[in-house]
């Protein structure tokens, strides 16, 4: 599941609004077919391996990252109908797919076929790869992650505005990555007046991998770019499953107030600015013990000089 699991993150922005999903058949102990979603959404991940495997399929067995769907559409067949058909024998899947179209219905149309089905196997792993597909299905927005470097005082720029660079080539390139794994990329007005920022991925082989260009303006928004106006508005974009919030202040601030962050990436890198712009506006905050039990670290990491924390939203029981 594992290996399955890398294979999805492989879709990740590019399968939109269909989910990341990866598929490994495995027969008498030997890999038979790989598959992951491929951009656009078709084919699936289990149609990939499938036909990869062939007649290895019968009496194979499947982990697949979500529950095979089982309806039809006409971009393709069911899924659950494929491996039936293929006589895959067993299914171990990691997550039930919440869409209602499935929701539960291909584990229950593989049962019934006689295929064993094993469920939960890595949920926690899947939940991570597939955040931003679940977020529009159970929240109907974007999975947002704000993106902050600073140095070490929290200051995001000189007070005069000058701001490159503040983190290292290292730090940058992880960044533009990151850019690679997200739907869009949004920046605020004065950002985009003050540093004119390209907003695009300039990674060797990921350069049509770009992601969509937004503007949080109350106005229009220069040609290439979307125009929204407030951190909710982004919950109704179409075709946006994860969004990466790149500044500045004033509006990785307002995506706080609105409780629209769900991922929080801070590069630090080891300078000292003193008397500068701060990382963070207003963000409504009316008592300190409210800040407390918000965050939890999820990784930690250097980045050559620079350090990268990555902080995940603790939601709410």
């Amino acid at each position: 599941m594992a290996a399955a699991l890398t294979l999805a993150s492989r879709g990740a922005a590019r399968t939109t609004p269909n989910p990341n999903v990866g598929c490994i058949l495995v027969n008498q102990g030997r890999v038979v077919g790989r598959g992951w979603t491929q951009p656009g959404g078709r084919p699936h991940a289990e149609a990939m391996a499938l036909a990869q495997a062939g007649n290895g399929a019968r009496g194979a067995t499947a982990y697949v990252t979500l529950e095979p769907c089982a309806h039809v559409s006409d971009r393709g067949g069911s899924c659950a109908d494929a491996l039936i058909s293929a006589g895959v024998a067993r299914v171990v899947s990691a997550l039930t797919d919440p869409d209602t179209r499935t929701a539960g219905q291909g584990h229950v149309r593989l049962r019934a076929a006689g295929t064993v089905v094993v469920e939960g196997l890595a949920a926690a792993d899947a939940r991570l790869c597939l955040a931003a597909w679940l977020s529009r299905q159970q929240r109907a927005r974007p999975f947002v992650t704000i993106k902050l470097a600073t140095s070490l005082d929290g200051m995001i720029a000189r007070a005069d505005g000058q701001s490159r660079w503040i983190t290292g080539d290292r730090a940058r390139a992880h960044a533009h990555l990151e850019r690679a794994r997200h739907d869009a990329v949004l920046v605020g007005r004065g950002t985009f007046a003050a540093d004119a920022p390209k907003l695009d991925v300039r990674l060797a082989g990921l350069e049509a991998r770009a992601p969509r260009r937004l503007l949080l303006t109350s106005g229009s928004a220069p040609a290439g770019l979307v125009a929204v106006a407030s951190a909710e508005a982004t919950d109704a974009l179409p075709g946006i499953d994860s969004l990466l919030v790149e500044g500045g202040a004033q509006t990785a601030a307002a995506f706080l107030r609105a409780n629209r962050a769900d991922r929080l990436l801070l590069y630090r890198a080891p300078i000292m600015i003193g008397a500068g712009r701060s990382a963070l506006a207003d963000i409504g905050l009316t008592d300190l013990a409210n800040a407390h039990g918000r965050w939890q670290l999820h990784d930690s990491r250097m980045l050559g000089s620079d350090r990268l924390d990555v902080y995940d939203a603790v939601k709410e029981d």
